[in-house]
């Protein structure tokens, strides 16, 4: 209970001679920092709120348009053109002797000064937003850049140069556009065409049509209003209704794993390593809240929107009925921590400064020495997070509504984020896809019920915003620290000793048991998918059963502010056309190599439309929200959204924050993460571009579905990309 009396700062007692008070200078000491560091943090919030509201200005920049109005004044020179003159005149006179007019005459020049200050800060947003509402840059093939363009790159490098903070560009930042409807209809059909026969296609297109022409005009201009009025059309309505308001468990249907470098080896000490991946993180999030990460630059040039980056911590999602919250804190000072079915609170912090890895590992090592075991049904507890959502929130609500549970929940809820430390070693051999698979369904959902990561984590994010803290976290790790293969700590050692150690919750685990033993057994119908890490070298077509099918691709918005994600149908008819040809077998090397190229500019060409607002399925998706609200039914856009995705794949690239030099560091290639099938019976292929020569494809399927296999599909991914690499090799010369 060493815990109890320190978080105590006074205790008194009523005795006959008095009241007698116990001061605890320790207590004291640690709320006075606390409260340091807290005032700090307010002032630093300040500060940037500042910085950040008058980018591309400075006070810098005011002091010079302040120094120049001075100057020129006495050299006799008016460069206000009367307007500092008149601004004099309109002061109100001053009844002491610091009012002069000498004094009055500097004031009238300051505020003179300032109002073109912030006029040209208006200017400068202002241009820079109509320069980044420009995305012909995207349409233009590589070595062919117009003069238009190169212009257009000049101007924006020289808008947004100095030292931009992390959402220094966010109202700068274009409105996602609104589609025209004949456009987004257009494109729908020729998407679907490869997958349906005529009659099929006639029916769908006789429903398009019939849509298009009687009820999506009212819904257009309902969904033009909310384009003006709201920051962006699609997100608040993508995140609520396709996130927060689904019921199915979010383990495998909505969570994603991220693997660690496979080419190098850490060190072997669990806690020495968790203790600085944990530091490193928390010493991330700190540079968030200071603003201090640089914004992500397409092209090192064009500004991506910020906005998901302020929930990376600090961030759960609370189970409820219908929908979920977000609840979101600005500040956590603990981890939580699961280990053989017990949970713990590890504290971050030493009064007001970090503690350092050693400290943190010698936090860990205590929980991996604890013998203690689990209380009754304390082991399989997080499983109730793995269930259905209203499952879930009906458990939490009898069980964590009061007393200790609440308490242990809350501290759990309201934590930085959760560590999982596992009790088996995952090997990440590249030649051993059945040790890869394992290694990648650990990631995945675990044994069902050893982690709350799921839960933690809002599970709302787009994995590129993840990949960015990825990033930063394994790159330090490993390459700016120099501590891979040895103890990572060790180079870091403190000679202080914490004075908190890492604390049990003490819960009513019986009432739980048999709540938490259903939602296992829910958690792991659920946990069918099996990750296939694996292939390392991209597929163009996407084929199912021997038949095409229709295919999600992620594409990201985010050059748009608050935007997040796009469909690209990838499944086109020049796909298609290159794949019957390739089976087929009969087709000259010439022609074969011009169909690959046809589709490959037709995948390219609805990637770039995508990520300029003009994709398919998100506005199909918001004119539906909005025929909701209206309360009237289309069985064209019911038909859209019933549509099974049999195949959801996504990309993501290493090097987008581009923190160390690949070709200095070759063998520090992450194989990215995966994702499980969107469809019982189809697959979740997620594939990392690791360089020009690596690729890593993720490949998962259920086991429910007797149609999909997840290595059987990897195995043809492979041999497709070799009959490419045939396809495209360039025959050697006789000697």
């Amino acid at each position: 209970m060493a815990e109890a009396h320190q978080a105590v700062a006074f205790q008194f007692t009523v005795t006959p001679d008095g009241v007698d008070f116990r001061l605890s200078r320790e207590a004291l000491k640690h709320i006075y920092l606390s409260g340091i560091n807290s005032w700090k943090k307010r002032l630093i919030r300040i500060k940037n709120g500042i910085l950040r509201g008058v980018y591309p200005g400075s006070p810098t920049s005011w002091l010079v348009v302040v120094m120049a109005t001075v100057g020129s004044s006495y050299c006799n020179v008016d460069i206000s053109m009367g307007l500092v003159c008149y601004i004099q005149r309109r002061l109100p006179e001053g009844c002491g002797p610091y009012q002069t007019p000498q004094t009055q005459a500097l004031l009238s020049m300051a505020i003179f000064s300032t109002g073109v200050w912030a006029l040209g800060i208006f200017f400068f947003r202002q241009t820079l937003k109509l320069l980044l509402s420009y995305h012909g840059w995207m349409f233009e093939m590589h070595g062919q850049t117009s003069y238009f363009t190169k212009v257009w790159a000049i101007c924006v490098r020289l808008l947004s140069s100095g030292r931009p903070m992390l959402y220094s560009f966010q109202t700068s930042l274009p409105k996602l556009p609104v589609p025209k409807v004949s456009d987004t209809i257009q494109r729908y059909l020729e998407s679907v065409r490869p997958l349906l026969d005529d009659k099929e296609y006639h029916h769908k297109e006789a429903l398009a049509k019939d849509f298009q022409n009687k009820m999506a005009p009212r819904l257009q201009k309902y969904l033009i209003l909310k384009s003006w009025w709201a920051t962006n059309y699609v997100s608040d309505w993508w995140e609520e209704y396709i996130y927060l308001r689904g019921r199915t468990p979010i383990m495998v249907n909505s969570n994603y794993y991220v693997m660690d470098f496979v080419l190098i080896r850490n060190t072997e000490v669990q806690a020495a390593r968790l203790g600085n991946v944990v530091h490193t993180m928390i010493t991330y999030r700190r540079r968030l809240d200071r603003e201090q990460i640089k914004p992500v630059m397409a092209l090192g040039i064009v500004p991506m929107c910020s906005y998901q980056m302020e929930r990376m911590f600090n961030t759960t999602r609370i189970p409820g009925k219908e929908t979920d919250v977000l609840q979101h804190l600005a500040e956590s000072r603990h981890v939580a921590v699961y280990h053989k079915g017990r949970f713990f609170k590890v504290w971050l912090y030493e009064g007001s400064s970090l503690l350092k890895p050693r400290d943190l590992e010698l936090q860990f090592q205590r929980i991996l020495d604890d013998p203690s075991p689990p209380q009754p049904g304390e082991e399989k507890l997080a499983a109730l997070t793995a269930g259905g959502r209203a499952e879930w929130a009906q458990a939490r609500q009898t069980f964590f509504s009061s007393g200790r549970n609440k308490a242990a929940l809350d501290a759990i809820e309201r934590a930085a984020f959760f560590v999982a430390l596992d009790e088996e070693c995952h090997c990440h051999d590249l030649n051993d896809d059945a040790c890869l698979s394992l290694y990648g369904k650990a990631l995945l959902h675990g044994n069902c019920y050893n982690s709350l990561s799921w839960a933690l984590t809002p599970s709302t994010w787009d994995t590129r915003t993840l990949g960015t803290a990825w990033a930063h976290r394994t790159l330090r790790c490993h390459i700016l620290s120099g501590c891979s293969g040895t103890s990572l700590s060790s180079a870091r050692r403190s000679s202080s000793v914490p004075t908190r150690w890492p604390r049990r919750w003490q819960m009513t685990w019986n009432c739980t048991a048999s709540s938490s033993c259903s939602s296992a057994r829910v958690s792991s119908r659920s946990a069918g998918p099996v990750p296939t890490p694996s292939c390392r070298s991209p597929c163009s077509w996407r084929t199912s059963g021997g038949k095409f099918c229709l295919t999600y691709e992620a594409s990201m918005t985010r050059m748009f502010r608050e935007g997040r994600t796009e469909t690209v149908r990838s499944c086109t008819r020049e796909s298609a056309a290159f794949v019957k040809a390739m089976v087929e077998g009969t087709h000259k090397k010439a022609d074969l190599q011009s169909l690959f190229r046809k589709a490959s500019e037709k995948h390219q060409n609805l990637y770039r439309l995508a990520m300029t607002g003009a994709g398919i399925d998100r506005h199909l998706f918001c004119l539906y929200v909005v025929s909701k609200y209206l309360g009237v039914s289309s069985p064209f856009l019911a038909e859209v959204l019933s549509e099974p995705w049999r195949l959801s794949t996504s990309q993501t690239t290493q090097f987008q924050i581009r923190m160390f030099d690949p070709n200095k560091y070759p063998n520090h290639l992450a194989p990215g993460g995966g994702f499980g099938p969107v469809a019982d019976d189809g697959y979740g292929v997620s594939y990392m571009i690791a360089g020009e020569n690596t690729i890593f494809f993720h490949i998962s399927s259920k086991f429910s579905s007797s149609e999909t296999n997840a290595q059987r599909f990897g195995n043809h991914i492979r041999q497709a990309l070799l009959d490419i690499a045939d396809l495209f090799q360039v025959p050697k010369a006789d000697s």
